[in-house]
């Protein structure tokens, strides 16, 4: 068995703990808070988001882009949901929203689906609050539009409000998703999209041709941000498994190239 293996074993035990969770979570909000602090901010259609803040509405963001989303919402006031993953760093992620204000709903489309379904609806007909979700998450593919939000939609006649953030000091994380953090001291722009409305009555064709166009709107608000700010252009479709594999066989390589110089010598 390998060290990192040894870790990982020696490691996840410790981090699916819900104190060891929280205990993580505080710093990084603190982090986050320094960072929206020290940067320069604009928000493009905050009007939009004055109105829905807490109405019954569905914003959606892509996976890698929710760290400064956080702080704009809490200062904001909003009262909503976040649905979050049943894995280890799902609920790590939760509790982090938590600490903006955020309650979490558990699952994913591939992991509890009926039930996330069920309990958002029941959020949204409420009438007091709003739903975050990533349609692309959360295991990819990324910046692909997954059905739960036009679901969501469809059913209570919420509309769907498009949010994505972009700075000039970014640092892409290497994970399938390309989580950007901004840096302190940074010029960030948000773009907050006009509401979309799903037909409760609409036909298979039109709910994927809705699907289609909020992905492409969706691809859009990062494409014009990053590239507002010179940053390159984020690859779609990388899904988690994939990538973890790809890296995997790409140190594996590596090792085996290692090897081989080493007989040769």
């Amino acid at each position: 068995m390998t060290f990192r293996k040894l870790w990982k074993k020696f490691w996840q035990p410790i981090l699916r703990m819900p104190l060891i969770q929280w205990v993580i979570a505080i710093p990084m909000a603190v982090a986050i808070w320094l960072v929206y602090f020290t940067c320069i901010k604009k928000i493009d259609g905050y009007e939009i988001f004055r109105k829905y803040r807490k109405k019954p509405a569905i914003f959606v963001f892509w996976h890698g882009r929710s760290m400064m989303l956080s702080p704009m919402i809490c200062m904001g006031g909003m009262r909503g949901y976040a649905i979050a993953s049943r894995h280890q760093d799902g609920r790590m992620m939760a509790k982090l929203q938590r600490l903006f204000g955020l309650k979490s709903i558990y699952g994913s489309t591939s992991e509890g689906s009926i039930s996330v379904l069920r309990q958002g609806v029941r959020v949204l007909r409420d009438g007091r609050y709003n739903l975050c979700l990533s349609p692309d998450g959360p295991s990819g593919p990324s910046m692909r539009v997954k059905d739960g939000a036009l679901y969501f939609a469809k059913m209570t006649g919420a509309p769907i409000i498009p949010a994505c953030y972009s700075c000039n000091r970014a640092w892409f994380q290497n994970r399938w998703d390309r989580y950007l953090v901004a840096l302190p001291f940074s010029k960030i722009t948000c773009k907050i999209g006009e509401p979309i409305f799903i037909d409760p009555k609409a036909t298979p064709a039109e709910f994927e041709a809705a699907r289609k166009s909020l992905e492409d709107l969706m691809v859009r608000q990062v494409r014009d941000l990053d590239g507002a700010f010179g940053l390159y252009q984020v690859e779609q479709d990388q899904k988690a498994g994939e990538f973890k594999q790809a890296k995997r066989d790409a140190r594996a390589a590596r090792r085996n190239a290692r090897r081989a110089a080493r007989h040769k010598k």
